[in-house]
């Protein structure tokens, strides 16, 4: 190692849900920029490769250079002044910046909402509705004899999923790895993790809560009409071997993806999952998780639930918060002309939302945080390059099954963190809330300070 080079051990990798924190990264310090990140998988060595330090203005007003507090203070004045001002994104930064979104939203009686609300939506819903039978990956690791995967092509989104949690791993009661479990996928179509796989099911599109619901009958030990493969596309027989599988193994895990939750059915095909691994802790051990996608996507629910009660799509313009999935996640807020300015962190809806809802983002004022530039940033009246989290920032995520992890940064950046950005909007928010409160001839602060704890 040169006088140059450093090397940063058990570093985190924010790419995607899984977290993986055993990186060990190479780092160019007179360049900025990581050469290596060992035990990382190919996104994860994408991800790390591409985050070099670019010379960009750190704030932009309508695209022009301009220092972070005229930033700061046009972006506070534009929320303040705005009658149903929205803020999306939040996946990708740390549970501390995350918090004071949440803040800035309160104290403007604004709407809060996370992608959440549209990849693993249903599933918030669900688990409202049905309850969760939860467990870490570390006892997914060490105990979990049958591990199945429903909706989902890990060996693509998650490549480290098998090989760190879940399929080949060495545990404590599963010291064989792979030969001590056996491992299924549910799907509608054979993906690259098809191979994976000791038993591959495939049901007809737009049918898993028919077959998640004749499995939770045969658990009870219900009669199932033969023609159910006609209806579902799985034979009987199929059936009832993975039954006896689930109610006979030692330690069960089901992991879900977006193609359950984002399919027909959508929260009902997640809370008929859920009460199944319910179903099946009346024979055996069974648990069920989500296999979320971006890096703090988890941290997200978490902490606008802990704030809110609410996990996405709260409003707070009665003074207290509201949860109405349809009215106030972001898609409808925009497609419905509701919003009329933007914060949004860490996210790029203008590439991915629908036209109607990119159509009114794009007329109205937008205020972004992000690490490089994106088609919202290029439409945003107010932009920040922000360092990017784990790699030049420390702070909390959130792994995808609820276990925090704290960040190890490789190098610093010149950008600001997304909290410092936010701590300033929420301060001069607070003050001109104060200040227009004041002039209506109101009393005291309180009225106006936010009631998020920080």
């Amino acid at each position: 190692m040169t006088e140059n080079t450093r090397i940063v051990e058990n570093a985190t990798c924010t790419f995607c849900g899984c977290v993986c924190d055993d990186m060990q990264l190479h780092v160019d310090l007179d360049e900025k920029r990581i050469t290596k990140a060992k035990n990382a998988c190919i996104l994860g060595r994408a991800w790390f490769a591409e985050h070099t330090i670019e010379d960009a203005p750190a704030a932009m007003i309508d695209g022009k250079e301009v220092t972070i507090e005229e930033a700061i203070e046009e972006a506070a004045q534009t929320l303040v002044n705005a009658k149903f001002p929205i803020t999306y994104g939040l996946s990708d930064t740390t549970c501390e910046a995350q918090r004071q979104a949440v803040a800035i939203s309160d104290i403007i009686k604004g709407n809060i909402d996370t992608t959440t609300s549209v990849c693993h939506g249903p599933s918030g819903l669900a688990f409202q509705g049905v309850g969760e039978s939860t467990s870490t990956l570390g006892e997914v690791k060490n105990r979990a004899d049958l591990v199945i995967y429903w909706g989902g092509n890990p060996a693509e989104s998650h490549p480290r999923h098998f090989g760190r949690y879940a399929v080949t791993p060495k545990g404590m009661f599963t010291p064989g790895g792979k030969k001590d479990r056996t491992v299924v996928l549910v799907d509608v179509r054979k993906t690259k993790s098809a191979p994976v796989s000791d038993i591959f099911i495939m049901p007809k599109p737009g049918k898993d809560f028919e077959v998640l619901w004749a499995l939770r009958a045969l658990v009870k030990g219900k009669k199932i009409s033969d023609d159910i493969e006609e209806t579902t596309g799985v034979p009987l027989e199929t059936l009832e071997d993975l039954t006896d599988r689930m109610k006979n193994c030692r330690f069960g895990v089901l992991f879900f993806g977006m193609g359950l939750t984002m399919t027909r059915g959508r929260h009902f095909n997640s809370g008929a999952l859920l009460a199944l691994a319910t179903d099946l802790n009346e024979f055996t051990h069974f648990v069920a998780k989500p296999v979320r996608g971006h890096g703090n996507v988890t941290g997200a629910d978490n902490v606008v639930s802990w704030q809110t009660g609410y996990p996405f799509g709260v409003n707070f313009s009665r003074g207290y918060p509201r949860f109405n999935p349809g009215e106030f996640t972001t898609v409808d807020t925009l497609s419905n002309a509701d919003a009329d300015a933007a914060l949004i962190i860490a996210s790029d809806p203008a590439s991915n939302f629908p036209k109607k809802a990119i159509d009114h983002l794009k007329n109205i004022p937008i205020i972004t945080l992000d690490t490089k530039q994106t088609d919202t940033t290029k439409d945003a009246h107010v932009a920040f390059r922000t360092a990017t989290y784990g790699i030049n920032t420390t702070g909390t995520v959130y792994r995808m099954d609820d276990v925090p992890i704290t960040l190890r940064p490789a190098f610093e950046s010149p950008f600001p963190e997304d909290e410092t950005i936010l701590k300033g909007i929420r301060k001069r928010v607070q003050e001109l809330m104060l200040a227009k409160h004041q002039a209506r001839g109101g009393g005291g602060e309180a009225k106006v300070a936010s009631t998020t704890p920080l």
